[in-house]
């Protein structure tokens, strides 16, 4: 299997380093635009350059993809690869210190995810969500996940929320800092956990999906500090509603987290 050199791609410890690399914190693309100088918006570069070679700590190449995916998906959440941008493998490869061909890869998975947009001999094309389509993903997200907790509200113990406490405090802290990509993960990761208490691994993958597309690009679950913060609060605030039994808060806390939907 091919081996390339990912000492720049970052890893999932530091998601918003990879972001600031795609920003233009290495040399080569223009800072503003993104873009390899002379290039046109939207425009294929066909000359760019090699990615540099590492003077080692190779790894394999899905390895290497699902670094540049984690970088990527960090970019999309911070704002760092524009809706309605195009974006060529080899010039994001040039950026990220690795070829483009785990770049392509991990485009292909973002595709999937209705991140971008495939343009055949050109690169791809960062979605563009508007306040409709983000509201529209919110109603289906509250639709799945309202019913759902409020089932676990009457079952699970009380003590096996507590367990949860530290994954709501994660999100509080990252929304504190700024830390766009950082919450966006811990988000995740807490709605992930409290739906995986379900038992059912079918309505977790939806889930999780929904939740992943709604959070991108730029639009994420809120674009200020403070909304951030508010938003963060909800999940420490649900957890204790959840150990104290109250199931009128439970409800009102998980509609008001959708937007105001009934659950």
């Amino acid at each position: 299997m091919e081996e390339v050199p990912v000492e720049q791609a970052g890893t999932r410890g530091d998601a918003a380093t990879p972001a600031r690399v795609l920003a233009g914190h290495s040399p080569g693309p223009d800072r503003a635009s993104g873009r390899v100088p002379g290039q046109a918006r939207g425009e294929h570069a066909h000359g760019e350059p090699p990615a540099p070679r590492a003077a080692s700590g190779a790894v394999r190449r899905h390895s290497v993809r699902g670094q540049v995916l984690d970088a990527l998906r960090a970019a999309l959440v911070e704002g760092e690869l524009t809706p309605g941008e195009v974006y060529s493998a080899p010039a994001l490869g040039a950026r990220l210190g690795v070829s483009a061909t785990p770049v392509r890869e991990a485009m292909q998975q973002l595709a999937l995810e209705g991140a971008v947009e495939v343009l055949p001999n050109r690169g791809f094309r960062v979605s563009e969500r508007g306040p409709r389509e983000l509201a529209e993903l919110a109603e289906v997200r509250a639709l799945i996940e309202v019913p759902v907790m409020l089932r676990l509200a009457r079952t699970v113990p009380s003590g096996r929320w507590d367990t949860l406490r530290p994954m709501a405090e994660a999100t509080v802290e990252a929304a504190a800092t700024g830390d766009l990509a950082g919450y966006a993960e811990r988000d995740r990761a807490f709605h992930r956990s409290v739906l995986a208490l379900s038992g059912n691994e079918q309505l977790l993958a939806v889930a999780d999906a929904l939740h992943r597309r709604s959070q991108w690009p730029a639009g994420g679950p809120a674009g200020r500090r403070a909304d951030l913060v508010a938003d963060a609060f909800e999940h420490t605030a649900l957890l204790d509603a959840l150990v104290a039994g109250d199931l009128t808060a439970v409800r009102t806390l998980v509609r008001d987290h959708f937007g105001g939907a009934e659950g």
